[in-house]
């Protein structure tokens, strides 16, 4: 997708308000109805049954139309190209293929291009960034340990 497409799909500020009241609307009402597991939801005077999930999942789309970015919807099974992949986990993409072929990432191959599942990725994001915390208490500790004042 290009930058100029990208754009397009940003909210403008008349939606970026809209997404912004109903996010705050939306998270009171499943605060106030904690057990509910489906809402009645009428649209063009046609009443739907929607899954709790799919109302969580509203309001964090909302939520993030309301802080002006673009929003996709990517189903955990889908398989992505290398870039993608790169792009998801901010890295370049020939250092994601070192992260393939090392297996730190498993992935598939489609022909000669690498196909790697969404879950996959998102889970070595998961451990990287819990490795990060772990450090970073580890270095915190340490900085208390010697008085550093931090």
């Amino acid at each position: 997708m290009s930058a100029e497409n990208k754009l397009q799909n940003l909210p403008d500020n008349e939606a970026s308000l809209l997404a912004r009241s109903s996010a705050e609307e939306l998270s009171r009402l499943l605060a106030a109805i904690p057990k509910a597991d489906r809402a009645s939801v009428k649209l063009d005077g046609k009443n739907l049954i929607l899954p709790r999930m799919a109302l969580a999942l509203l309001r964090d789309l909302l939520t993030e139309m309301a802080q002006g970015n673009a929003v996709t919807v990517v189903p955990t099974h889908a398989e992505l190209t290398t870039q993608e992949a790169a792009n998801l986990l901010n890295v370049s993409r020939p250092h994601l293929v070192k992260l393939l072929e090392s297996g730190k990432i498993k992935f598939t191959k489609t022909g000669a291009h690498r196909r790697i599942r969404y879950q996959d990725v998102l889970a070595y994001k998961q451990q990287c960034e819990q490795e990060s915390h772990a450090l970073l208490d580890e270095l915190s500790g340490q900085a208390q340990e010697h008085d550093m004042g931090y």
